[in-house]
């Protein structure tokens, strides 16, 4: 039950001011719900391969390898949350559901919240819970986007917020890192 819950509180926060969200939230007036469902399926979809990634390529290695590859995961997520989104609206001529769904599943697997569920699957080797608690965060996350609308960017403060979470994140991955190689026990 951890791992769902971990992951579903880790693709809830981190997915604040995510690159999917706010494309959701710039969308939510022209295409009305028909985005918000395109959001969870790619939510679902996504949540369920990378922590079916993370799972089998756990499989694979040794604890202490399975601990570096969690740690490392942890960084990239790290990474993903610092890297500042200089993104612009774009001009969007269809508001197609479709192409709405294939951009925001191209972004939500590289995404920071995707590679925390890859960890939480590959350190728990809980693949099943881990996909149920990462696609129901990361579909609440676009849900909130959805509902604040083009308000989001301008009443959340989503570079702070994910400044924070990056320095946690990497600390977490730095910890699990150097215990990893026994450097701290």
């Amino acid at each position: 039950m951890p791992s769902f819950f971990f992951a579903f509180l880790a693709a809830l926060l981190i997915g604040q001011g995510a690159r999917d969200q706010l494309l959701v939230a710039r969308m939510a007036r022209e295409t009305g719900r028909g985005i918000l469902l395109a959001g969870w399926s790619a939510a679902i979809l996504s949540a369920t391969g990378m922590a079916w990634a993370g799972a089998v390529i756990a499989q694979i290695l040794p604890t202490s390898g399975r601990h570096m590859l969690v740690a490392f995961a942890l960084l990239a997520a790290a990474a993903e949350l610092a890297w500042p989104n200089r993104e612009k609206a774009m001009s969007e001529p269809t508001y197609s559901t479709f192409a709405g769904f294939l951009v925001l599943l191209s972004r939500q697997l590289g995404d920071a919240s995707r590679f925390v569920i890859f960890a939480l699957a590959a350190a728990t080797a809980l693949p099943g819970l881990s996909a149920v608690g990462g696609a129901l965060g990361g579909g609440a996350a676009l849900t909130f986007g959805w509902v604040l609308g083009e308000r989001l960017a301008e009443d959340v403060p989503l570079r702070c917020i994910r400044l924070g979470l990056a320095a946690i994140t990497f600390i977490a991955g730095i910890v699990i890192a150097l215990t990893a190689r026994g450097i701290v026990n």
